[in-house]
């Protein structure tokens, strides 16, 4: 599903029109990512967390080269589904009948 079929389905469902439902979601999306730049993470309840990872200094190998290379510790964007949102889909028939 796109983020235009979310916007058409949101609009069907709440009757708020197309624009201003793209309005809201490009601004949750834009609060999303600006909180996370931040260094905040995010918790919806029922819904899940989106939450910065941290990742240790590593060295990795360049193999065409054959040299080592240094990536710093850096952080990155996660999602964690909440425990209720994991039970919809595990419970879902539509999941496992796609994925069987």
């Amino acid at each position: 599903m796109t983020k235009a079929e979310v916007i058409s389905e949101i609009a069907d469902k709440t009757g708020i029109p197309k624009e201003d439902v793209s309005v809201t979601v490009e601004a949750f999306f834009n609060i999303v990512k600006g909180s996370m730049a931040d260094g905040n993470n995010i918790y919806v309840r029922g819904f899940g967390s989106f939450v910065n990872k941290k990742r240790k200094k590593k060295i990795a190998r360049n193999i065409s080269k054959n040299t080592a290379i240094v990536i710093d510790e850096h952080f990155i964007p996660s999602f964690k589904p909440s425990k209720v949102f994991v039970e919809k889909i595990k419970k879902s028939k539509k999941v496992k009948e796609t994925h069987a």
